[in-house]
């Protein structure tokens, strides 16, 4: 504006539209709901345990019969779907505790189809929990043998779908675990199960929380070899597009928030719906803040999820799941 038009209105007032509530509901351009979310779950072997995780506020690992609890509680808050973890004590080199029948995931997914049918019940299906090594595949001369892990990764994903499981998660970062998974699940008669893929999972400091939840930190050496070097996006999409021509039915980005160009590029590549999993270092890192009282615990998270949806994801794995579908029916 120049000295001659000085005191007169601009054309284009973009902050009409922001005047109220209202106005600001009606050209909102992207929702978040608890429609949205899927629940994190760490289940344990016990019974009545609860055991609270020191690096994750909140968060606790739970025998089969409190995760049950956690799991209506998850659907009576609104939020449709759980993705359960499991923690073991016996492990061995090559994870057989993925694929027991009667593992705590497994178990877990038949009482909750039982006590809340209604609800998606996801599994992460990776081997670092079960090893007694820490790597998400079985080891070979020259460290993770991928191929000699995929059959592992396909039954451990055929005993969760045998328990009820209505998706399975696989998220080893081997190449060809969706192919395998695919044949294997209708193969044993589960081609209804649904896969959802870690396809562009990255090697990220912020997992350090859950490692300590799930006891799954590598013993030695690191996962650069088979997880996503942090600087690529490119090769985020090969990483998608090959897990969807191998049979896929929706994708994910992990980490989110550090990564949402990634979750924009894949938007932009693929049709499929998208997940982002705002893991265990998202969260600690707010929580600790908000226990600082630095920040609005409940302010940044909504803020943060809405980014992700706005970066183009149609699903959000959160620990703060039940918080947020709280908040939202709360505004």
């Amino acid at each position: 504006m120049n000295a001659d038009n000085a005191g007169l209105d601009p054309v284009h007032r973009l902050r009409r539209l922001r005047r109220s509530p209202a106005l600001r509901r009606l050209v909102r351009e992207h929702a978040l709901t608890a429609d949205h979310l899927i629940r994190p779950l760490f289940v344990r072997e016990g019974e009545r345990v609860r055991e609270p995780i020191a690096a994750m506020p909140g968060q606790c690992r739970l025998s089969v019969d409190r995760a049950v609890e956690e799991a209506v509680a998850t659907w009576e808050a609104g939020v449709p779907a759980v993705v359960l973890f499991g923690v073991v004590e016996r492990k061995d080199a090559a994870g057989s505790g993925a694929a027991d029948p009667n593992g705590p995931v497994q178990r877990a997914v038949r009482a909750m189809k039982a006590a809340a049918p209604e609800l998606a019940i996801m599994t992460d299906v990776c081997l670092c929990a079960y090893t007694d090594h820490g790597h998400c595949g079985v080891l070979g001369e020259d460290g993770v043998d991928n191929d000699a892990t995929l059959p592992l990764l396909a039954a451990a994903a055929a005993s969760h779908a045998e328990a009820g499981a209505d998706v399975v998660a696989p998220s080893a970062m081997m190449d060809g675990q969706v192919e395998a998974i695919r044949e294997e699940l209708d193969a044993q008669g589960h081609a209804g199960v649904a896969i959802l893929a870690y396809a562009a999972k990255y090697a990220s400091a912020y997992y350090g929380p859950f490692r300590e939840a799930a006891g799954s930190a590598p013993r030695s050496g690191d996962r650069r070899g088979y997880q996503m070097d942090p600087p690529n996006v490119r090769e985020a999409l090969r990483e998608v597009a090959a897990d969807v021509e191998q049979g896929a039915d929706m994708v994910m980005v992990k980490p989110a928030l550090a990564y949402m160009d990634v979750v924009r590029a894949v938007r932009e590549m693929t049709n499929l719906p998208l997940a982002a999993y705002n893991v265990s270092g998202e969260y600690a890192m707010v929580k600790a803040a908000a226990e600082r009282g630095w920040i609005d615990e409940r302010a940044v998270v909504l803020e943060t999820l809405t980014g992700l949806r706005r970066a183009g994801a149609d699903m959000i794995i959160t620990y703060h799941a039940c918080e947020v579908a709280r908040w939202l029916s709360e505004s």
